[in-house]
């Protein structure tokens, strides 16, 4: 019995793969205008229909961005991080193979505000840890994080370096998270967060509103604003069969 040959891969895929490998090897990079379709089409020995449909393929996934009149380019990256769980910011800068640093403002005790005492569950005027602290990921700031944690569960919070650490981290060392609450809203910064993130006015952010506890303690309340250009927040929850 002859064995049967393998199927052949559609033409199509070739030249999508083709693209995928290049971005993988770092040969096309973030940004790169990528060869034209004639070229493709010229190269792979297809019609400019099959390149097509591989560019179209990889446009609709946010892997390449087309421009009428002006060519297809590799999408700029954007930072990723879950949304149902708490991550370290700091690893998935690095884990993307950058540069991370920290602009601490300010660590410091002051007293609850109405808000954040509600949010806190505490009462007006108690005191509190606040830090205001901006990540970046190499030269671009990716996120502000103002935090303000009850001094009873994080007592020596103020003592930390938090340029060699990151208040998260801090967090999961030192009372181990067992529950988060997260509010997601859409917005337009303030003139200091525009500063502070290096946009113009006008620009949209993700600002995320977190408060965590560990076991029955409620033990910090964020509000971490995020550049919406650079930033995506991902959510996956298998689904029970």
């Amino acid at each position: 019995m002859t064995p049967e040959k393998p199927a052949r891969k559609p033409q199509y895929l070739r030249i999508r793969d083709f693209i995928l490998d290049g971005i993988r090897e770092h040969r096309l990079l973030p940004g790169t205008r990528i060869l034209p379709e004639v070229e493709l089409a010229q190269q792979f020995g297809v019609s400019r229909m099959t390149v097509n449909k591989a560019v179209r393929d990889l446009a609709e996934a946010g892997v390449l961005v087309r421009h009428a009149g002006d060519g297809t380019y590799v999408a700029e990256r954007k930072a990723e991080s879950p949304l149902l769980g708490v991550s370290n910011i700091a690893d998935e800068i690095t884990s993307r193979g950058h540069e991370y640093r920290a602009d601490v403002h300010f660590v410091r005790q002051e007293s609850a505000s109405d808000e954040v005492a509600l949010r806190l569950g505490l009462k007006t005027g108690a005191p509190v840890f606040h830090s205001l602290i901006v990540h970046f990921e190499g030269d671009t700031p990716l996120q502000i994080e103002d935090r303000y944690l009850n001094p009873r569960w994080a007592a020596d919070y103020l003592a930390q370096d938090f340029h060699t650490q990151t208040p998260g981290a801090y967090l999961m060392r030192t009372c181990p998270l067992s529950d988060v609450e997260h509010t997601v809203e859409a917005v337009l910064p303030e003139a200091e967060e525009q500063r502070l993130l290096h946009i113009p006015a006008g620009s949209p952010c993700l600002r995320v509103l977190r408060r965590t506890w560990s076991g029955k303690h409620l033990v910090s309340y964020a509000r971490l604003l995020h550049p919406g250009k650079n930033y995506k927040l991902r959510s996956q929850t298998r689904v029970p069969r």
